[in-house]
């Protein structure tokens, strides 16, 4: 089986605005090429919001040189972008958005969810952008839950969802610039599973809730992530202790250079401060207002 070389686990919560309460799992300025293409993981573990009026979320912000990837578990996100994308999702649902050369972007509760207020719950995922790709023009995949592709275990064991890439036969419905598999998974308590990765690809496994034994032997609990070597074992055995929640990310590492700085993630210093000096001149557009 495939060896793992390192689990890491963060209960730490920050908010990122006012509507996610995040713990982040990882980033690549710790784990850098070991991760790549994957950049970054926010993980909005299940929260309770109050009914409002008011509007919580994020605000206007830019992105250039990756995509982001927003899978919604609990709750409604509304997504308007400076390129005219724009949607919401619902539990089930896939927001994949290719910053590409630059766009502002902003992300708010639903009107609809805010109004009745519940649990949310989401995951957020970066995705780079090979070099060449990075200032390709920005684009918007809405993936709804009927999109993707569901392949249920035996005895209800649980199932996994294919959001990108090829799972048993199963082809997920995004459309990624670089060879990735996104499969969003879920084990019940006692049960075991195997999953087979690509060989050469950097693979995750990223535990949200429950507690898993990877391999037979490593105990790997909520809000973690294990990381495994890029050997030419394929074969990932899961046996679920609780019900568990997981995703398994696998993608062919860029093998170049990572430089990014806040919203911003590209190969060099100076075309991070291109980025920064675009931006400042308006040159990412402007999200449209809609008229009432």
């Amino acid at each position: 089986m495939k060896k793992v070389i390192g689990v890491y686990r963060n209960q730490s919560m920050h908010w990122v605005g006012d509507g996610f309460p995040v713990k982040n799992l990882f980033s690549y300025d710790r784990l850098g090429q070991a991760i790549s293409p994957f950049l970054l993981l926010d993980y909005a573990a299940p929260y309770h919001f109050d009914p409002t009026t008011a509007q919580h979320g994020v605000g206007s912000h830019p992105h250039r040189g990756f995509e982001t990837v927003t899978v919604a578990y609990q709750g409604e996100v509304t997504h308007k972008d400076s390129a005219g994308g724009g949607g919401t999702i619902q539990a089930g649902d896939v927001q994949w958005m290719t910053a590409g050369s630059g766009l502002v972007h902003e992300e708010f509760h639903s009107p609809d969810f805010a109004q009745h207020g519940g649990l949310f719950e989401m995951v957020q995922l970066w995705v780079n952008l090979p070099a060449k790709d990075k200032m390709t023009e920005p684009r918007y995949q809405a993936i709804t839950a009927a999109d993707i592709p569901r392949i249920d275990m035996d005895d209800g064991a649980g199932h996994i969802r294919v959001i990108a890439g090829e799972f048993g036969g199963h082809h997920g419905p995004a459309q990624t610039f670089s060879s990735v598999n996104m499969w969003d998974g879920e084990l019940k308590a006692d049960y075991e599973t195997f999953v087979h990765v690509p060989v050469g690809h950097n693979a995750l496994l990223v535990v949200l809730k429950g507690e898993v034994a990877v391999n037979g032997g490593q105990k790997v609990l909520d809000s973690s992530i294990v990381m495994f070597a890029r050997d030419g074992d394929p074969a990932i055995q899961l046996q679920a202790y609780q019900d568990t929640q997981f995703l398994v990310l696998t993608g062919e590492p860029l093998n170049e250079p990572i430089q990014g700085y806040g919203p911003f993630v590209m190969n060099t210093k100076e075309e991070i401060m291109q980025a920064f000096q675009d931006f400042n001149q308006g040159k990412f557009g402007e999200i449209p207002v809609q008229s009432v």
